[in-house]
């Protein structure tokens, strides 16, 4: 079974491609994968903080939606064991861009299957969002008590994604 392509063939910010076509049905995408991101809003909401807590990119990428889930597992996991549910925590992008693939056969005779990479579109196979430098991926809304620990769950979601991040601490004007 043949899994994801590496992060690196979609690792460059591209324009969003629609195909013009003489044919209606070869002229858009006709179906979009549901992303894995179970959850963007995490605790408990209507508290009021005194910290904010955000994890900023430092460099213009594209995020697929397993890796921003991933950093959300994590993230997640580490505030509700050291806080309970004394924290808020909201997922900033979200996956509007498909990744697509022209799917090549391998093997023994399939040269004779295959149409070749000439001007291929391809099937949308991911989702992704795209972020620019500088913007907020994930934030988390915390009081003393979670401020280091906060620090250091956003600080742990940063191996998880492509690119690198920053953490930055606001206070909450109320």
């Amino acid at each position: 079974m043949v899994g994801l392509r590496k992060g690196s063939c979609y690792r460059r910010l591209e324009r969003s491609y629609t195909r013009r076509s003489k044919y209606k049905s070869s002229a858009y995408i006709k179906s979009f994968p549901p992303h894995k991101i179970s959850k963007f809003e995490m605790g408990d909401k209507h508290k009021t903080y005194k910290y904010k807590v955000s994890l900023v990119s430092r460099d213009s990428l594209q995020l697929r939606h397993n890796a921003i889930e991933s950093a959300r597992m994590v993230v997640n996991r580490r505030l509700q064991t050291g806080l309970g549910m004394e924290f808020f925590l909201a997922v900033n992008v979200y996956p509007h861009h498909g990744l697509r693939e022209n799917r090549m056969l391998g093997g023994a005779h399939a040269d004779r299957l295959q149409t070749g990479m000439a001007h291929s579109f391809g099937k949308v196979i991911n989702s992704c969002a795209q972020v620019k430098k500088g913007k907020t991926l994930f934030t988390a809304f915390v009081n003393d008590n979670g401020l280091e620990l906060a620090k250091e769950a956003l600080k742990a979601a940063n191996p998880r994604l492509p690119g690198r991040c920053f953490v930055e601490i606001e206070d909450v004007v109320v």
